[in-house]
C-alpha cells in the first residue's frame, strides 16, 4: 500500500549539457554530457518520494517501446509500485530533449506520446483507495484527461477522504484557467511554478495570484519561485520562505523535487512552515546533479543539507 499515488505524465528525458544554442541546419555541435533520465511530473515525484522514504505508486501510460521499459524498470528499482502503469500499443512513450544551458537553465523539445491518451478509465482506484494522498502531476499535457476528467478524479478522491494535490505544466496552447478551473475546487494543495501561476491567475504579484487561486476553492497554494524560494498561502496563513543558497548544475526537475518535499510534509503531518522549508531543500538539492531525480536524497541526507546550507537573502 502506497502513502502517495502519483497520477499523470511519465517522460523519458534525453538531457544534454551544455547547450549554447541549436547548430545551424546541417551542422553538428558537441556536448560534454548526454544522458537518458526518468522525467515527467508524476514519475519524478513518485521516484523522489521513494528515495526520501515515502511509499509511492505511479499511475500513467507509456508505449510498448524501449523508453517505456526504461521508465518502468527505473521506477521499480527505486521501490515505486508500478502496477498502475498502462502500456499503450497506439503510441510511443513520451519523451523530451532537455537542453541545459551553461547557467543551469533549460529549454525543451517535447513529444506528448502516450500521455496524450491517458484517461479516466486508466486510473487504478484499487491503488488510490488506501492511500493518504492522490497527486496529479502534468496537467495541461494530458489532452484526454485535463480539465473535467481530472476534476472528476480529484472529486472522487476527496469523496474517499483522500488528500489531493495538483501540479500543472506549462500550457503551450494557452488555455490556462479555462481548462484547470474545474479542478481547483477539489484540490487541497495546488503547487504551480510562479510563471505557470501568473498565466493561470492572470496576475503578476505572488500574493494576488495566491488569493485568486484560493478564491477558486484551492485549500493551500504553494508557488515555486526558484531562487526566490516559495510562497505558501492558505485561508489563515501566509509564508514567504527563502531558497537555499546553492550553485546549480542542472535545474531540470527542481519543481517536481519541491513537490516531492512538500508531499513528504503532508504525509508526515508537518505544519506549512516545516513542509515548505523541506520542499525548498529537496528542490535545491535536485539542482546539484544532472537529471530530474539524481539530486534527491534520503530524509536524513536532506535534513543534514538543511542544517549546513545557508539561505539566500530575501529579495
Amino acid at each position: 500500500m502506497a502513502d502517495v499515488v502519483c497520477v499523470g505524465i511519465l517522460v523519458a528525458d534525453c538531457v544534454g549539457k551544455p547547450v549554447e544554442g541549436l547548430p545551424e541546419r546541417g551542422k553538428l555541435a558537441l556536448l560534454d554530457q548526454l544522458e537518458l533520465h526518468l522525467g515527467g511530473n508524476a514519475s519524478n515525484t513518485a521516484l523522489g518520494l521513494a528515495k526520501i522514504g515515502i511509499s509511492s505508486a505511479i499511475i500513467g501510460k507509456v508505449g510498448r517501446d524501449g523508453f517505456g521499459d526504461f521508465l518502468e524498470s527505473t521506477l521499480k528499482r527505486a521501490g515505486v509500485d508500478t502496477s498502475g502503469l498502462v502500456h499503450d500499443a497506439r503510441s510511443h512513450t513520451s519523451s523530451t530533449m532537455v537542453m541545459v544551458h551553461p547557467d543551469g537553465e533549460r529549454s525543451f523539445l517535447h513529444y506528448l506520446g502516450a500521455n496524450a491518451f491517458f484517461g479516466e478509465d486508466d486510473i487504478a482506484w484499487n491503488l488510490i483507495r488506501p492511500a493518504k494522498v492522490m497527486h496529479i502531476g502534468g496537467h495541461f499535457l494530458m489532452s484526454a484527461f485535463d480539465g473535467e476528467p481530472a476534476a472528476r478524479a480529484l472529486k472522487q478522491a476527496k469523496d474517499l477522504g483522500i488528500t489531493t494535490c495538483l501540479d500543472p505544466c506549462w500550457d503551450s496552447k494557452g488555455r490556462w484557467m479555462n481548462l484547470v478551473r474545474p479542478c481547483l475546487q477539489y484540490t487541497d494543495y495546488f503547487l504551480p511554478s510562479i510563471e505557470e501561476a501568473k498565466q493561470i491567475a492572470s496576475r503578476e504579484d505572488p500574493g494576488e495570484i495566491a488569493d485568486a487561486l484560493l478564491s477558486e476553492g484551492v485549500g493551500t497554494v504553494g508557488l515555486k519561485m526558484g531562487e526566490h524560494g516559495c510562497l505558501i498561502k492558505s485561508y489563515d496563513q501566509e509564508l514567504c520562505l527563502p531558497a537555499f543558497q546553492v550553485d546549480p548544475v542542472d535545474a531540470t526537475g527542481a519543481g517536481d523535487a519541491f513537490v516531492t518535499g512538500f508531499l513528504t510534509g503532508v504525509v508526515n503531518g508537518w505544519d506549512l512552515e516545516q513542509t515548505g522549508r523541506f520542499a525548498n531543500a529537496v528542490g535545491a538539492m535536485a539542482t546539484l546533479a544532472i537529471g530530474t531525480t539524481a539530486g534527491v536524497r534520503s530524509m536524513a541526507e536532506t535534513q543534514a543539507f538543511m542544517e549546513k546550507t545557508p539561505l539566500r537573502k530575501s529579495s
